[in-house]
């Protein structure tokens, strides 16, 4: 408020402020009771925040009641965890379990041979698509050694000579053959990853070619042993064509008799005959096979034999046949060192490719096109390029530190063996590809293998109770139903399975802890102390106290759906006495636990079970009653789909350069996020293998695997192709239009896409919402807000669907409830912060008037100050005038 100065008259004035002060101190009085009631709305609003934060804290303790797996829950204990750690989730079993890794999964790599640069140019620039595919590598994988030499076979191999991945491999005068070579090597086969197999051993095609009749003199003898097994004799004086000939050598064999007894005693197997001279002996185990001839008597006492015209004299004949090795490893490559391995048939150094093998594509695996041109032909461009394809496969480059150090790496992302590379090449305008670009990164494992392989696709293999079990990760979740196994190395292990009951108690006597803590806290504030003679601060608010009774209403309410024995909280040793306190026993507790253990989660949580398997619960919300409810379905949700209009034929030619334009799953209007222009591979497939090459094609786009659009291909009864979105409901579908090279029409003729279509049908005869292969109940029906998925089957009654709503899950909403916005405390609280505002608007009202009142006041005084004034001074000029009058006398 404003003040000014009293004006003096004669000795005396008006102090108008004073006045003014004196009468606006009685005119504010009011203000005070404003203040008074603003101070109760704050505290009740105070009141109702702790009522609401001790709330809200009860209810966050409910977290792990309202959770399904907090009750089925189950605790691991892994033996050595060197090996492996594990989990377990729901749906596990208790149970023991021994557990033996052999193998680890892991990821293939590819090394490409030698650059001098990283920049500088590879091939002419030419336009080359790189084609990836993944998929399972079948055949052996290794180094196939040469013959071993007539020296080894006659000494054998010297210790030293041989070493395999850094073990020296233990040899002497008796490994002389390639079955005792391949003994030698499996011997070490633990430390060195690597294991030989001896190839059948066979005598020379032409051995037997000319054999003449034997003839002996009167001092001659002749015998021919195979691998040490006499198939002829002939004494003396016996004439050419009267003993040994060919034809008798082939009746010996033949049998039945001795020598055919003797020759499969000993493995030894021949194909042909001596009188065609094809004649020739097989040890399939790799053991040598030696020939001999064995004469007596003087020169040219013995005519004809092997290889001899009848009358050519014999002086004998030995020959050793052998064969070699093979080395198979995992995958990786085979370091050969050693004094001198050439005696083993093999080279100093690293090596390795695959031999006799076959690739299969795996269609569920995204494929990979990356397109080089003289813009990236380099080897730093080609793994830039790839990296940025963001397929299946990442670069990188080494330098080994030769005189070509720089070699592309390529290595799948993916472990698994469905996860091997096969790259093909295809260049522009039905062109050939890049020869450079074709030599340095074309890898076919069962062609060309122009990369070298470092490490194989391989799963992880290991046995759990005795049966085998084989997984693309290191992480496996379905070798033991409900536990996750991380395998960190190979060797054995036990594993324990058990019922987690400690989270379940210590979950149950936090929600009682809690409960006790929210019961305290509301008492007090509705309460009176006679003792302290103070009241809370909600007494005998009807609020509070509202809040205070549903809670107690609920938790003495019995379940619906749950069995009789288990649908009180009495049941589980809970208990609530007269003032609200709650109470566990744990004795009932653990007896619940014992003989109840799984239909505690339906105490506390909200489960939903379906009859149908092939029905799932999904969710529902606070809205959802519980209950029993029939289900119908009218139609079954379908996908989008592309079917040929004919049968394709059994081989069809895609020419180079195909490029279609694929929509996906596409909207309206159309987003060009769902539709992309997909690379075919170049190549003469077979109708299946075609399927397989579009599925992993459009698979392998980037855009759609972002928005979780992906396709199956397949060839269908008839013959025909069908692509179809793995999405279904009214949102699937899929188009395509010609992009080059081979034309769309040309398989699929005159095709028209087909939509997705939702499912429909009725929970307990009442509406639902369909989406997809989902069925939401309808907002204001009983069914609101239930929600299943419906995954196969076929439409028509589909069996029941039940839900039940645990305590803790009721205790949630309720708490959701009085919190919300418009719920019992939100509104209250928004009511008292309106009466707040209002009482503040009034308050502004009434001191905005104040200040009218105070002008008024200062105006009148003033103005009545000014008159006293003018008085004083009218008086103080005739007190003057009458002092002169008199003064004048």
């Amino acid at each position: 408020m404003a003040s000014t100065s009293g004006i003096s008259a004669g000795g005396g004035a008006l102090d108008v402020n004073a006045i003014v002060d004196k009468l606006m101190q009685s005119e504010m009085r009011p203000l005070a009771s404003y203040d008074k009631k603003t101070a109760s709305f704050q505290a009740k609003l105070s009141a109702y925040g702790a009522l609401s934060g001790a709330i809200g804290k009860f209810q966050s303790s409910l977290g792990n009641l309202t959770s399904v797996s907090s009750f089925k829950s189950l605790s691991t204990k892994v033996g050595d965890e060197t090996v492996l750690t594990a989990s377990a989730s729901g749906k596990a079993s208790a149970g023991n379990y021994n557990i033996n890794v052999s193998q680890m999964a892991q990821a293939q790599s590819l090394t490409s041979k030698g650059m001098a640069s990283t920049t500088s140019s590879v091939g002419l620039g030419g336009k080359t698509t790189l084609f990836f595919q993944f998929g399972s590598t079948s055949g052996s994988f290794g180094v196939n050694a040469t013959k071993l030499s007539s020296t080894v076979l006659s000494g054998g191999i010297g210790n030293g000579s041989l070493i395999l991945n850094g073990t020296a491999i233990p040899t002497d005068g008796s490994t002389n053959s390639a079955r005792a070579l391949a003994d030698a090597i499996n011997g070490k086969s633990v430390t060195t990853g690597v294991t030989a197999t001896a190839t059948a051993t066979t005598t020379a095609d032409n051995l037997f070619a000319g054999t003449g009749d034997v003839a002996t003199g009167a001092d001659g003898t002749y015998a021919l042993t195979v691998g040490g097994i006499q198939i002829a004799a002939q004494g003396a004086n016996v004439a050419a064509g009267a003993g040994v000939t060919a034809a008798s050598i082939d009746a010996a064999l033949a049998g039945p008799g001795a020598v055919a007894t003797a020759l499969a005693d000993a493995n030894i197997t021949f194909t042909g005959t001596a009188a065609s001279g094809d004649l020739k002996f097989t040890r399939a185990d790799g053991s040598n096979i030696a020939v001999t001839e064995t004469v007596s008597g003087s020169v040219g006492a013995v005519t004809g034999g092997i290889g001899k015209a009848a009358g050519s004299i014999n002086g004998g004949f030995h020959v050793v046949a052998g064969s070699n090795v093979v080395l198979s490893s995992s995958g990786g490559q085979i370091k050969v060192g050693g004094t001198n391995p050439a005696l083993a048939g093999l080279t100093a150094g690293s090596s390795g490719s695959y031999n006799g093998a076959s690739f299969t594509m795996d269609a569920t695996q995204p494929a990979m096109s990356v397109v080089i041109d003289n813009t990236n032909n380099t080897l730093q461009g080609i793994r830039d390029a790839i990296n940025k394809a963001g397929g299946g496969v990442t670069a990188s480059i080494i330098s080994d530190g030769s005189a070509v150090p720089n070699r592309l790496v390529l290595t799948s992302t993916k472990t698994g063996e469905k996860s091997s590379m096969r790259i093909t090449l295809s260049g522009e305008n039905g062109d050939p590809p890049d020869a450079a670009l074709n030599d340095l990164l074309g890898y076919d494992p069962g062609a060309a293998q122009n990369m070298t392989q470092t490490a194989a696709a391989q799963n992880t293999k290991l046995t759990v109770n005795g049966i085998d079990i084989a997984s693309a990760s290191n992480n496996i979740s379905d070798a033991i139903q409900g536990v996750s196994l991380t395998v960190t190395k190979t060797g054995t292990t036990s594993l324990s399975v058990n019922k987690d009951t400690s989270t379940l108690k210590t979950n149950i006597e936090g929600f009682v802890k809690a409960y006790n803590e929210l019961n305290k806290n509301i008492k007090e504030m509705i309460s009176y102390d006679p003792e302290t003679k103070k009241a809370g601060a909600l007494q005998a608010d009807a609020t509070a106290q509202g809040v205070q009774s549903q809670l107690r209403r609920l938790l003495g309410s019995t379940l619906t759906g749950q069995s009789s024995d288990m649908n009180t909280l009495s049941a589980l040793g809970l208990s609530i006495d007269k003032t609200g306190n709650m109470s566990l026993d744990n004795t009932k507790l653990q007896k619940a636990i014992d003989q109840n253990f799984n239909a505690i989660v339906g105490m506390f949580a909200a489960i939903g079970s379906a009859s149908d398997s092939q029905v799932n619960f999904v969710s529902s919300t606070a809205a959802t009653k519980p209950g029993t409810y029939n289900l119908d379905v009218t139609a079954m949700a379908t996908q989008g789909a592309l079917t040929s209009d004919a049968a394709l034929p059994a081989n069809v030619t895609i020419a180079s350069n195909t490029m279609w334009s694929v929509a996906l799953n596409d909207t309206t209007p159309s987003n060009t996020k769902n539709i992309a222009s997909v690379n075919i591979p170049a190549g003469t497939y077979s109708r299946e293998d075609l399927a397989k090459v579009l599925q992993s094609a459009i698979n392998g786009i980037s855009s759609f695997s972002a928005a979780g659009s992906t396709v199956a291909a397949s060839i269908n009864a008839d013959g025909k192709l069908v692509l179809s979105s793995a999405k279904y409901g009214s949102d699937s579908n899929i188009s395509i239009s010609d992009g080059s090279g081979t034309t769309f029409s040309s398989l699929f003729g005159s095709a028209t896409p087909v939509k997705g279509t939702d499912i429909a049908g009725t929970i307990n005869g009442q509406p639902v919402i369909g989406k997809g292969q989902t069925m939401t109940g309808s907002p204001g029906s009983t069914i609101e807000g239930l929600k299943i998925e419906v995954t196969g089957g076929s439409a028509g009654s589909r069996g029941t669907v039940s839900f039940t709503q645990g305590y803790a899950y009721q205790l949630n909403n309720l708490a959701t409830s009085f919190l919300d916005s418009k719920g019992l405390l939100g509104s209250k609280t928004e009511s008292i912060n309106n009466s707040i505002k209002d009482v503040a608007k009034q308050r502004q009202r009434f001191a905005d008037g104040l200040e009218v009142i105070e002008k008024r006041y200062r105006a009148q005084y003033s103005r009545l100050d000014a008159s006293l004034a003018r008085m004083a001074s009218t008086q103080n000029y005739l007190n003057q005038q009458l002092a002169q009058i008199a003064a004048n006398r």
